[in-house]
């Protein structure tokens, strides 16, 4: 028995001992990580960008799978953010700020350890070069685990190390793996939308895309707005040379409604048209593929151009329903302009009356029961030409009376995107 309390007390000091030294380590750390990804920074960069990637290439949610990650409504860009609830411990983080295709800043909470985060993006032979930071102040609780697992830098090292090698893995195979069909010739109904146009970076597109639908929809369920269809974008012009695109993103409604003046989104509509479809099977960074093979298929038929619209992208599908973004469907039409119809004025003539002569009976003195008919030979009706239409004033047309209106919320600092 005396041995064994012996034993037990030298297993308290130990303990203490090892308490005391694990709690006046140095709590600071900083650990780093970098990667060749295989594929071009833009694409790099707008993948890690977005929170709701992570779920596919950060080790620890590929690694547990009762892991619960939770996004509000931003997960991309400043002011972005998610956070998670695994058996591990819980955690949350926050974008700072993100530099286009240069770097991302976020702040980290993770069982009481706060902890700054940097990610850089610079073009490499290969692909991107991706470097990812973490430093901070570890907790007491940090601090006994990453002692028992080898250091702190073992321990984020690894996640880092494993993350990267998943963030490759996921960008080549789904980013890059696509397939693109032309469907030839179609007819679009008339479409109501609900939408937002301004001018754009056409590298910034998916990233305006990512927030404005968002806010749109919202708008629709604050207002009762019924939605009809999937989101789209409305090219006007295209421009390589400058890399600029004034685009409308919309979504589709139900009717067309009239939106109170000073808003910034819009309510319009889409008149039936003809247009040179292309289907998209993969990854939204592959649309200008699409849009190529369509206008391929449009110029080796000779077709005309719709003036007003270079072409509109169609998404049928997102992340939200379909994670693998080699499974995406997008549709993209070049327009022909709408046909025109021109009503013709037809002569009708008036139809030809039969004469008829009563004449009185003398012996009664009384009108006849019998009439004397007489024949009426058709003529044939002159050739009547149309006299050229005096020029009238311009008629001033009382637009539909709108079934709704609505008043939209004032914009707020966090409505707002990068053009």
């Amino acid at each position: 028995m005396r041995i064994l309390k012996y034993l037990f007390l030298l297993f308290l000091l130990s303990l203490v001992a090892l308490s005391i030294f694990i709690a006046t380590q140095k709590g600071d750390f900083q650990v780093e990580r970098s990667k060749i990804i295989n594929s071009p920074k833009a694409v790099v960069f707008s993948y890690v960008n977005d929170y709701k990637n992570w779920s596919e290439f950060g080790s620890w949610a590929t690694e547990d799978p009762e892991i619960k990650m939770i996004f509000p409504e931003n997960t991309i860009g400043k002011g972005a953010a998610y956070s998670w609830e695994s058996k591990d411990g819980d955690g949350d983080m926050k974008t700072l700020f993100a530099k286009e295709n240069d770097s991302i800043s976020q702040k980290m909470n993770y069982n009481g350890t706060l902890s700054s985060v940097y990610w850089t993006f610079k073009d490499a032979k290969g692909g991107t070069k991706v470097t990812w930071n973490i430093k901070g102040k570890m907790s007491f609780a940090f601090k006994v685990y990453t002692a028992l697992n080898g250091g702190v830098d073992r321990v984020i090292g690894s996640m880092f190390e494993k993350s990267l090698e998943n963030l490759d893995k996921s960008l080549v195979y789904e980013i890059n793996t696509f397939n693109v069909k032309v469907d030839g010739l179609v007819q679009k109904p008339m479409t109501y939308y609900l939408g937002q146009t301004f001018t754009t970076e056409i590298s910034k597109i998916n990233k305006n895309f990512k927030i404005v639908v968002p806010k749109i929809k919202s708008f629709c369920q604050q207002n009762d707005i019924n939605t009809v269809g999937r989101p789209f974008i409305v090219y006007h012009t295209y421009d390589e040379q400058t890399q600029l695109a004034r685009i409308t993103i919309a979504v589709p409604i139900e009717r067309e409604i009239f939106i109170s003046s000073g808003s910034d989104i819009i309510s319009s509509k889409l008149a039936p048209f003809e247009a040179v479809k292309a289907t998209l099977t993969g990854d939204n960074s592959h649309n200008k593929a699409a849009y190529d093979k369509a206008l391929a298929y449009f110029n080796q038929n000779k077709l005309t151009h719709d003036p007003t619209i270079t072409h509109i992208e169609i998404y049928n599908t997102n992340k939200t329903e379909v994670k693998d973004p080699s499974k995406w469907i997008t549709e993209v039409y070049i327009p022909m302009p709408p046909k025109v119809v021109v009503p013709v004025k037809t002569y009708t003539p008036a139809p030809v009356e039969t004469e008829t002569d009563y004449t009185r009976d003398a012996e009664t003195n009384t009108n006849p029961t019998t009439p004397k008919t007489t024949v009426v030979k058709p003529t044939t009706p002159k050739a009547v030409t149309p006299k050229a239409p005096k020029p009238e004033a311009e008629k001033v047309v009382k637009p539909e009376v709108p079934k709704k209106t609505v008043i939209e919320k004032p914009v707020t600092e966090e409505d707002e995107f990068e053009f």
